[in-house]
């Protein structure tokens, strides 16, 4: 698996770069798969509607009924089909992008692979919708689809009778076969749509709409589309000829041919074998997950702060348990927690600044804890120079190619897990020149949501915020892929001399550093300088 990883992403991550200078981070499609998939989902489902109004549902009938949408409305209803037809192709595609993706930057396995396994219910529900819909139109291809499909299934010993029976002769089909098709054709989606909710019931915030642009441009390409190649129908179906020349949609039908080539046994075996090394996928190999986020309930005031962060509703407010005067406290999910520690850096007891008892926050990572990153932090601190801290996300670029003097690196799990109190320590305790914060790409955050969540503290829009004392100008951040590390070494460079141009920063004063020094012995740390 890992080796597999390794190919991918590069191609992932050129794909990324292209798309991201063309439609900008926000419009990424890359972005916004799991959200176009919905997109394209409701045009199918609207599309659908429509296109049923005027569908008649006979042996005979049907067939007319999609020739005369296609040709004599072609300018509404044969658009209407055509754009049913792509935007459900469309479907597929970012189906199996978003499969792709989060197989290759590993997001799928530990507390992640509920979403994962109730994806492949996903795939057989649309790729039943979609051969369920060539049925309907009942040309050719159709014909072909229909007795493919059934001999496929009559291989199971479940049917009392083979089903491919029915299409032995022409006078063997009656108009109940069309409303039974019918039927399956609008309830499979709706099952389809009741899976896509239980895909969605671990994450928090999930993003089921793209953005406006973005929504506009897919629509108006896939509208261009059914213009320039409108979908059309081959002959009516025979069944007393064989079909020989087929125009296959491959999105739908790539397995089709494969029943035409092996035993049906094989073709069963083939598709079991793949659902299963999907479903599977996560534990292979096993997972080595960090630890979940630990509560404090002597520093937790029940504030609800790191629920409302989580990304993955893994932590809930229940009724107090320790009879302190709060109504509620923080509970984790440890079977639903991904260790991104986003809720750390929500907490506002999560301050570097205490000067009694130890720096224990009201909940954190029990491997990465705030007291260890504040003496890592102390540690660093140089108060001779103008040094700038650079604390970079450990899914972002590499922060060790970057090698400079005035450079100090810190690492947490995500750019989320810091408290904006941090920063405000840096500058007026460290005496640092700078902080500079490093994290995932805009849009492509590891665990979702903490270079959004991170801005939106900086900015003021989030709680915690970072304190109207802090100089922003001494603030910066930028978001960098894996493989971005020149692109973040070039910012963080121009970051550097723009902080050199400002009037020096006020060294900690005698009773700051005395103050350090005597907690960190305290708590058993290095110390400060």
């Amino acid at each position: 698996m890992t080796a597999l990883q390794r190919i991918l992403r590069p191609a992932l991550w050129r794909l990324d770069d292209l798309l991201s200078r063309i439609f900008g981070p926000a419009w990424n499609p890359l972005y916004n798969l799991g959200a176009l998939g919905f997109f394209f989902y409701w045009i199918v489902a609207i599309s659908g509607i429509y296109i049923y109004i005027f569908f008649d549902t006979g042996v005979t009938e049907a067939y007319d009924s999609v020739a005369y949408m296609t040709e004599d409305q072609w300018y509404l209803a044969g658009v209407m089909r055509s754009l049913h037809r792509y935007a459900s192709d469309a479907l597929v595609v970012v189906m199996v992008l978003h499969l792709i993706r989060e197989f290759a930057y590993d997001r799928y396995r530990g507390a992640r692979w509920f979403s994962w396994l109730t994806a492949v219910p996903i795939i057989l529900f649309v790729l039943a919708s979609g051969i369920t819909g060539y049925w309907l139109v009942w040309d050719q291809l159709a014909q072909y689809v229909a007795i493919a499909t059934m001999e496929w299934l009559d291989w199971l010993p479940i049917f009392g009778e083979p089903i491919a029976r029915n299409f032995l002769a022409p006078d063997a089909l009656d108009d109940r076969f069309f409303t039974l098709l019918v039927f399956l054709h609008i309830a499979v989606p709706l099952l389809l749509l009741l899976a896509l909710w239980i895909h969605l019931q671990r994450v928090s915030r999930p993003r089921v709409n793209p953005p406006r642009g973005l929504a506009a441009g897919s629509f108006a390409a896939l509208l261009a589309l059914s213009f320039a190649m409108p979908a059309t129908s081959h002959a009516p179906a025979d069944l007393a000829k064989v079909p020989t020349v087929l125009d296959l949609d491959w999105f739908y039908l790539g397995f089709h041919p494969l029943m035409d080539v092996w035993s049906r046994g094989t073709v069963w075996a083939t598709a079991a074998v793949l659902m299963l090394t999907i479903a599977v996928m996560p534990w292979l190999p096993p997972f080595r997950r960090p630890e979940v986020a630990r509560v404090d309930l002597d520093n937790c005031n029940g504030c609800a702060r790191c629920a409302e962060d989580c990304p993955f509703n893994a932590i809930s407010m229940e009724r107090r348990s320790d009879g302190k005067p709060f109504d509620r406290e923080a509970v984790v999910n440890s079977s639903l927690c991904v260790s991104c520690g986003i809720c750390a850096g929500a907490c506002p007891t999560a301050t570097p600044f205490r000067r009694t008892g130890a720096l224990v926050p009201g909940i954190e990572l029990p491997h990465a804890t705030l007291v260890s990153l504040r003496d890592a932090l102390d540690r660093k601190a140089d108060t001779g120079s103008q040094q700038v801290y650079l604390i970079a996300c450990e899914h972002g670029a590499r922060r060790e190619t970057i090698g400079h003097p005035d450079l100090a690196v810190a690492t947490v799990p995500c750019i989320g897990a810091l408290p904006p109190s941090f920063i405000d320590y840096l500058l007026s305790r460290c005496g640092a020149a700078g902080v500079y914060l490093a994290g995932c790409p805009q849009g492509n955050c590891h665990f979702r949501l903490g270079n959004a969540w991170t801005e939106a503290r900086l900015e003021g829009r989030r709680d915690p915020i970072l304190r109207k004392r802090v100089p922003r100008e001494r603030v910066c951040w930028g978001w960098f892929a894996p493989h971005q590390s020149s692109g973040l070494r070039r910012s963080v460079e121009a970051f550097l001399r723009d902080v050199r141009g400002l009037p020096p920063q006020e060294a900690p004063s005698v009773r700051q550093l005395s103050t350090r020094f005597d907690r960190s012995r305290e708590e058993g740390g290095v110390g400060g300088p």
